[in-house]
């Protein structure tokens, strides 16, 4: 006996020769950059680093996995911040307030915050949250939303508890790993932000976000690493903006571990820039300040599928 079959069911086929297709051309993340002036004098709003048109998504996204965006809030004002995601980070880049979240059942959380805190959310069954100012106030706001929008799902459950890194807890880590490895030449010399939720598992921030602050020394050079993770490299601090201060982003190295043809990056205080999945990065300040980064990847989610290759020259 055969059967009828539904050529609805047939007309979505699509066959290809294996080695015209096994590695599609998609469009590469670019190497872009968010300028800190583009929010220093907005009025409240959320403006996002919206890259979407490059990298053929339907919707906002930074990179394919990841939306950043900047959150500038006026004195004694405040902003709704929606996302269907698993992971929201947030850091305060200035001033001061707090985040007011609502739950379903009426019941209510806050968190307080001001310069230098650093904190994370995971999914919220209502979505949104209310950004309150007390102070004038920016903060940078990271998101896996892309992500989920990719995969066509939606959250249905928290993979870890709302957790604050305080600007003291943050800084005085940093000096004391700064203390302990005095002298040792380390490719990075930062502290990476990890989790109870993930502490036996990926030790990053979140399930999906790996986070570091990183200090680049002055008159350091930090050599080339790579990853198949996605960087927002953010830039805390940079004394006087003077471009000493630089990334060099490219696809090779040459016979001395030095990166081939790269792209510069100079850092400026409060800006946001990409680093590209796979390509060689070095850090380097030739001056005489110490500088900061603050970079956010989903790198959470790559070590827990093995697939983070870093790889050191």
């Amino acid at each position: 006996m055969s059967l009828k079959k539904n050529t609805e069911n047939t007309e979505s086929v699509r066959i290809y020769e294996y080695t015209s297709a096994s590695n599609p051309l998609l469009k590469k993340v670019p190497i872009f950059f968010h300028d800190a002036d583009l929010y220093k004098n907005e009025e409240t709003r959320i403006i996002p680093f919206d890259n979407h048109s490059y990298i053929d998504t339907e919707y906002e996204a930074t990179t394919p996995s990841l939306l950043c965006s900047f959150i500038k809030i006026r004195e004694r004002e405040k902003i709704t911040t929606v996302a269907v995601a698993t992971s929201q980070l947030f850091y305060v880049i200035k001033g001061s307030g707090f985040s007011t979240i609502y739950g379903k059942e009426g019941n209510r959380q806050t968190i307080d915050w001001e310069e230098g805190d650093l904190f994370v959310i995971p999914y919220l069954d209502t979505g949104d949250m209310k950004q309150n100012a007390i102070e004038d106030s920016v903060l940078l706001w990271v998101t896996d939303e892309p992500l989920l929008k990719y995969l066509g799902v939606v959250p249905s459950l928290p993979k870890f508890n709302i957790t604050l890194f305080t600007k003291e807890k943050l800084w005085s880590s940093l000096t004391d790993i700064r203390r302990e490895n005095e002298g040792l030449n380390l490719n990075r010399l930062g502290i990476l932000l990890g989790n109870e939720a993930t502490e036996k598992s990926t030790k990053t921030i979140t399930h999906t976000l790996w986070s570091l602050l990183n200090v680049l020394p002055a008159g350091c050079s930090q050599r080339p690493h790579r990853h198949n993770s996605v960087a927002l490299d953010f830039c805390i601090f940079v004394k006087n903006n003077l471009g000493g201060i630089y990334t060099l982003i490219g696809e090779e190295l040459d016979e001395d571990g030095k990166i081939k043809n790269p792209v510069k990056c100079f850092w400026e205080t409060g800006t946001v820039f990409i680093t590209p999945p796979g390509l060689w990065h070095s850090h380097h300040n030739e001056t005489e300040e110490d500088a900061y980064v603050l970079p956010i990847q989903d790198a959470g989610l790559h070590t827990y599928l093995r697939t983070l290759n870093i790889q050191f020259a």
